[in-house]
Parts: structure tokens; C-alpha cells; sequence
């Protein structure tokens, strides 16, 4: 994925004034965004893309002016504004990313090009970062390209931590800034500093230091949301320009949540025994760019080691057994170029690409080893952008050898060859049509991680078939110009998209208990006393479409979207299952931005969200909520890099949970209710 940048200029806002998202650009309609204007100096920016191609199938929303990412707690503060990406739970610790109703699990999660593997506890999410640490974050909406490979059958999202150079203004050697924000339902304090330069030329570094804490907020009724946590967040980087050739870069970022939860973080209002607990993440990276005058050459290279850990520290009697420390390491590398070459049948863009990663997982109970595993893939992979007047064709290759976990099937070796093709046509100025089809495979992945026990009640499943499948899509973006005024914009695009999805991997949980029914410890077969992994006995298909329409001028900005996925089973009717406890499918979204900005110094925004209710095969209903955000920012003229912002999130106070959240309308110390109405305070000084 490819990272789309707009112009920074010297006089731009820093990302606390970040108004309500007015870029809703999906598909292709990116592409035409290179010469609006831009009005920020740190963005988080947010695209979309579904590919490393400059200008076929990105999908792309851009948040510089969205208020909520400005003072964001939550990756659902600025992700949820993607069409077709949902983030459920509510505390940090069990923030899940969906896209198209597929989990995290199903996603391929980098940090800086560090992979994010493996499941530690499906009462806890995955992804273990801090959005304050964030520069931009890329999501592959459904899998369209090779390059995305195992562990994607659902997309991408690809984290980026900010740079000095995004931070730099032209000529400045050195600089810092000062963060605090405040958080009224739940009295969260975040500080934060960082210092960045550029001695030399050739060399920029960068240090932040972070603090969140926070005490238990409560719902729209009033419930308790328990959680009382601190945080601290740390991202040291450094790189080097060799000649004009030749770049290294090197990250080290650990963020760390620690406090006392509910041993079962989903479920934040039940009345069971809190206890002391710590997540935290190490991600270190070395990347590498060699990009020199000729076409056929530009090589990104990387290696990293990322290592998430659960750690349970439980002194109390109350509840015994909760005691252990859970950890997912992975190690890789990846190496890729990128070619351009002019042919008298046209432009070729061919990428190029190798990775392999390992990853690793490992449990403690009471201080002892009760079991480890690991899982490793390689992959070469080819892909041509095939650029021929109005028309472009890109094929693409893959090849994948995994080599499986031994306690989930046996450590059984994978080799597979996937194939995709797209194509765009340009068939008016500023208009495309395109399709897309590519072929899906996911080897079976690490067990979670708190189950690890070296097979002891495990059932070993060596006859479980990797999952396969295609993602499938044809949409229609435009962009015009000059409706009524002479710099005003109107992008438009539709899409409608088709999954299918063989021999889905499910976890059965030990038969100990009523209403659950384990695998038998020596067939598989269901109704046992062991846990494992096995295939389910239906495909599914995945349909949906997401549009998007958005109109800007230079101080005012308007956008519609709207998302739509429904999973099916081809023997039940049922949605895909989920870890949440209900199906994988979300009611139909729509949200509406607006921001305007009548001065240099003040921006005005709102954000509005509808889902829709949703009843599901085996009717039952999540009920549907609406949401509204508000915002107001301050530039004062006096005191240049100062910048204020006030935020009213959740408006109206509405009691609601995600439809990515551990739901039950039955039951609602089973339900992840959302937080209720929240006012937000920050302030930021940048000098």
C-alpha cells in the first residue's frame, strides 16, 4: 500500500484542529486530490487503499479538519469514518477493527511496516497503540492486490507513527510541542511532548514521550464503564539520507496500559471481580530506500520485531486462576521494487516483492510455562500496472509457503498460488469505471494465545483446510469542479463489492461447562472435552456497497457516505460468527460531516452517525443508535503554534453500543456500551 500525501505548507494547522472529516473520497476519487488544498502541518491522515497503484481502486478519507481524531482516545475516533470500517469495544484495551464484518483476525495489521500476528484473548482486542503516536493510518477496504497476501482476507490497515519531517517547518532545525487534553466522562488527562530536528541535511530525529490516564465513565443510562488505567507511550526515530540515493531509518515504539479491569474487559458493566492487569506492545523497525534516477529502480526494504503481551497480576482470592502472562512476538522482513517502464504498448508500473515473517506465541499460568507455538510464511509476489491511454490493467501473482502451528494442525506446510485482476477505464475526464477480482488465502493462524498448553487438552486438527475464496468489486468515482464556485469540488463514487469465503476457521472452547460443547479430543468431532480449531461446515458470502459523496469549497466542506456489508452461510443463512458473542454484521451506516472555517483562526464542525437496526437469521436485533459530535477550534493570531479545541462527543447522551462490540439486546451486563456524552479540551503549543 502507497501512501497518498497532499502538500504541506508552512502556514498549515496542527492536528488538533482537525475539524469533522469534509474528504469522504472513495476508489479512484482520491486520485483527483493532489491539487486541493490542505490545511494541516500533522495529520492523521486516513486512506484507504486497496492496492500499491497510484490511481486504481483507492479508496481514501483524509481527517486534517476531523475534530474527533484531533483528540482521539480510540481508534473508532477516526476510523469509523471509513465507509465499511467499524472499531468496537470501548476501553483501548479491547478496541477490535472490522472491515466488512471481518475482524482484526482477518486483517493484516502493521505498525511502520511491523506485522501485527496472532489472537492473545477473545475477551481483549489485538491491537495494542495509542493514536496520539499516530501520523496516518492506511486501510485496504476488502482485499484487492497480491501485495496484501496471507493473513488479509478481509484487508489491510497499516499504522504509521508521525515522522520529524511532518513536523518540521520549512527551515527550522529543531522544534517541540506540547499536547494536554482533557476527557470529562471518564476524567482522562493526556500529556505529551515531543522533540524533533534536523541537525543536518541527511539526518532527522524524533522523541515523544506520552501519558493517558483515566478513571471508569459511564454510558447514556449512567452505567459504569470500569476501567481505572494509566498509560504511557514512547517512539524514539531516527534516519539518514546517504548521497541522494539512499535512505535508512530506524523506530523503537512501546505503548503500555496498565490498571484494574474487569478480568473479562468486554464486558465493562458485569459486577464480577476486577483485577490488575497490563497491555503492551515493543515494535522495533529498520527500513531501507534506495531510489535512484533510473525508473526500474526503488527498493523499500524492512525488518522488525514486535512483541504484544497480556500480563495478569491477580493477588485477590476472589477469583483464583487468573494469574498468567500471554505474548505474541513476530520477526520479519520484506523487500520490495517497484518499476516503471514506457513501452510503445503503453506504461508499466511492476512491483516486486518478497516477505517472511514468523510469529511466535507463548502462556504462563503462576509463573510456569504452560505452552508455546509458532507459525511462518513466505512469499513472493508479483504485480503490473498496465497503463494504456484510458485504460488500465493490473494482473497480479502470489505465491505463499506457510508452514503452520504444530498444537492448531499439526505444523502442516501450505503451498498456494493466488491470482488477481483489475481493471479502470477512464470514460469522461476526472471519471472511472472499474472491477476488480482476486483470489484469497489464509493458513491457519496461532491459537490464542492464553490457551497455549503444548496439547494438553488441545484437539491437533492435521487434516484443517486453510481458508481460500475471492473478493470481487466494481464501482464508479468522479470528480467535478466549478458547480457554483470557481475552487469548489464535488466527489462522487459507488461501489458494490462480493466475497466468498471456503473453509472458515472456527475456535471451539472446552466442553466444562453447561452450553458448551468442546471437540472430541481424538476425531474433532463436536461434543468433546477439548478445545481446537476446525473448519466450518458452510461458505460464506459477503455482499455490500459503500458510497460516498463530498462537496468543499476553501472554508466549507460537506460529506455523505454510506456502508452496507451482509454476511450469509451457504447451508444455515447464518452471518459469519464472531469472538463479540453475536454475528459479524452491522447495520447499514450513514454519517454526515460538515466543517466550516470562517477566519484563519476558528473552525466549526459536526459529525453525525445513524446505524440502522439489524435483525439477524435467528431474529435477533441490534437495536440501531444515532450519534452526533460538535466541535470548535481557536488559532489565536498573537500566539503563533498555539492551538485550542473543544469537543460535546455523543451530543444527546445516547445509550448505545457498537454493532462491533460484544452486543446482547437481552442482557446488558453482556453489552460494551459506548461512552455517553463527553467533553473534550485540548491544547497544544508548537514552537
Amino acid at each position: 500500500m502507497r501512501e497518498v500525501k497532499l502538500p504541506i505548507s508552512s502556514n498549515q494547522l496542527t492536528v488538533l484542529s482537525m475539524g469533522v472529516a469534509a474528504i469522504l473520497w472513495t476508489q479512484a476519487a482520491s486520485a483527483a486530490a493532489d491539487d486541493m488544498p490542505s490545511t494541516t502541518l500533522q495529520t492523521i491522515t486516513v486512506t484507504a487503499n486497496s492496492s500499491v497503484r497510484d490511481k486504481v481502486q483507492e479508496d481514501g478519507v483524509y481527517v486534517e479538519d476531523y475534530t474527533p481524531a484531533a483528540q482521539a482516545s480510540h481508534l473508532s475516533d477516526f476510523l469509523d469514518v471509513i465507509p465499511g470500517v467499524e472499531v468496537g469495544g470501548t476501553s483501548s484495551v479491547n478496541q477490535r477493527v472490522r472491515v466488512r464484518g471481518l475482524d482484526d483476525t482477518n486483517l493484516k495489521v502493521t505498525i511502520d511496516g511491523a506485522r501485527q500476528e496472532g489472537a492473545m484473548f477473545y475477551h481483549m482486542g489485538d491491537i495494542t497503540i495509542d493514536p496520539d503516536l499516530l501520523k496516518q493510518a492506511e486501510v485496504a477496504v476488502g482485499n484487492n492486490s497480491v501485495t496484501l497476501g496471507n493473513d488479509a482476507l478481509g484487508g489491510a490497515v497499516a499504522f504509521e507513527t508521525v515522522d520529524a519531517v511532518d513536523l518540521l517547518k520549512p527551515g527550522q532545525k529543531v522544534g517541540a510541542k506540547l499536547h494536554a487534553g482533557y476527557g470529562s466522562n471518564n476524567d482522562e488527562l493526556l500529556t505529551s511532548a515531543t522533540v524533533y530536528g534536523a541537525p543536518t541535511d541527511n539526518v532527522d530525529l524524533l522523541a515523544y514521550y506520552g501519558k493517558r490516564d483515566a478513571d471508569s465513565g459511564e454510558d447514556g443510562s449512567g452505567r459504569e464503564l470500569f476501567e481505572d488505567s494509566e498509560s504511557e507511550n514512547i517512539l524514539l526515530k531516527a534516519g539518514v539520507s546517504i548521497l541522494d540515493d539512499h535512505r535508512v531509518g530506524a523506530s523503537f515504539s512501546r505503548t503500555e496500559k496498565k490498571g484494574i479491569f474487569p478480568f473479562r474487559p468486554d464486558f465493562p458493566s458485569l459486577s464480577d471481580e476486577r483485577i490488575p492487569q497490563k497491555v503492551s506492545r515493543d515494535t522495533y523497525t529498520v527500513d531501507y530506500n534506495f531510489n535512484p534516477v533510473n525508473p526500474l529502480v526503488d527498493v523499500d526494504a524492512n525488518i522488525y520485531q514486535t512483541e504484544t503481551e497480556i500480563l495478569r497480576d491477580n493477588d485477590t482470592e476472589v477469583t483464583p486462576g487468573y494469574d498468567w502472562n500471554a505474548k505474541i512476538k513476530t520477526t520479519g522482513a520484506k523487500v520490495e521494487n517497484t518499476s516503471v517502464i514506457e513501452s510503445a504498448s503503453g506504461r508499466h508500473k511492476l512491483i516486486a516483492g518478497a516477505e517472511h515473517y514468523q510469529k511466535e506465541s507463548e502462556m504462563a499460568r503462576d509463573g510456569a510455562r504452560t505452552g508455546n507455538d509458532e507459525a511462518k510464511n513466505t512469499s513472493v509476489y508479483l504485480e503490473d500496472q498496465w497503463q494504456m491511454g484510458k485504460l488500465t490493467l493490473t494482473p497480479g501473482v502470489r505465491y505463499d509457503r506457510y508452514e503452520s502451528p504444530e498444537f492448531v494442525s499439526d505444523g502442516k506446510t501450505y503451498d498456494n498460488v493466488v491470482g488477481a485482476l483489475a481493471a479502470s477505464y477512464e470514460i469522461a475526464p476526472r471519471t472511472q469505471v472499474f472491477a476488480s477480482y482476486t483470489e484469497l488465502f489464509n493458513g491457519p493462524d496461532l491459537g490464542q494465545a492464553i490457551f497455549n498448553s503444548n496439547g494438553d487438552g488441545i484437539y491437533v486438527n492435521d487434516d484443517l483446510k486453510p481458508e481460500e475464496g475471492y473478493n470481487s468489486e466494481v464501482g464508479v468515482a468522479t470528480t467535478l469542479r466549478g458547480l457554483t464556485l470557481a475552487d469548489d469540488a464535488l466527489q462522487l463514487s459507488a461501489k458494490y463489492f462480493k466475497s466468498n469465503i471456503e473453509n472458515y476457521q472456527l475456535f471451539m472452547r472446552t466442553g466444562n461447562r453447561p452450553g458448551r460443547f468442546g471437540l472430541d479430543c481424538e476425531t474433532g468431532a463436536i461434543g468433546g472435552e477439548c478445545q481446537g480449531m476446525y473448519n466450518s461446515a458452510e461458505d460464506y458470502e459477503i455482499k455490500g456497497v459503500e458510497l460516498a459523496a463530498n462537496y468543499s469549497t476553501r472554508d466549507f466542506g460537506m460529506g455523505l457516505s454510506y456502508a452496507r456489508a451482509r454476511s450469509e452461510g451457504s447451508e444455515t443463512g447464518d452471518s459469519i460468527p464472531s469472538v463479540s458473542g453475536s454475528g459479524a454484521d452491522s447495520g447499514d451506516r450513514y454519517m454526515l460531516n460538515l466543517n466550516y472555517e470562517p477566519s484563519d483562526e476558528v473552525g466549526l464542525g459536526w459529525r453525525s452517525t445513524y446505524v440502522a437496526p439489524l435483525t439477524d437469521n435467528n431474529q435477533d436485533t441490534k437495536p440501531s443508535y444515532d450519534v452526533h459530535d460538535v466541535y470548535v477550534n481557536y488559532s489565536p493570531r498573537q500566539f503563533d503554534g498555539l492551538k485550542a479545541t473543544v469537543g460535546v462527543y455523543n451530543l444527546f447522551d445516547e445509550t448505545y453500543a457498537s454493532h462491533a462490540s460484544r452486543l446482547n439486546p437481552a442482557d446488558a451486563t453482556a453489552t460494551d456500551f459506548e461512552m455517553g456524552r463527553n467533553i473534550k479540551t485540548s491544547l497544544t503549543y508548537q514552537f
